[in-house]
């Protein structure tokens, strides 16, 4: 285990974690210890789900949920063929995909995109 918490403080120390969450996984290590290791396996970052979520002030409400294996190779398929479409080009010509790449490609959980507009639409993007 003092393995495993030094990799802990080498990644908070080189910023690919902050402090909060690497005290969180140092509890879980030591958690895990004291119970004799029983704890559920992880989920690997493939096996999440990209979650997107749009809540419309005149209810028309998408709920989308793409396994993270796919995401990459949809996203970028699905962009390019919406552009060529003259009804949906005007939608995707300001989109940027490229956060959302980055953020799988940097195994980012959590809220990605969190936008609300004056009408009362909310777009929510989320990888659990």
């Amino acid at each position: 285990m003092k393995t495993e918490i030094e990799k802990v403080l080498t990644m908070v120390q080189e910023g690919k974690v902050d402090a909060a969450k690497g005290s969180e996984l140092i509890e879980v290590l030591q958690g895990r210890e004291s119970s004799g290791g029983n704890f559920a396996k992880p989920v690997a970052y493939t096996d999440k789900v990209l979650k997107i979520r749009v809540v419309s002030a005149e209810n028309d409400n998408v709920s989308v949920n793409l396994p993270i294996k796919l995401i990459k190779v949809l996203l970028k398929a699905g962009y390019n063929i919406a552009g060529n479409i003259p009804q949906s080009e005007k939608y995707v010509k300001d989109l940027d995909i490229d956060i959302i790449i980055e953020a799988i490609e940097n195994e980012l959980d959590g809220q990605i995109v969190d936008v609300k507009s004056a009408d009362g639409d909310n777009v929510s993007i989320v990888i659990e």
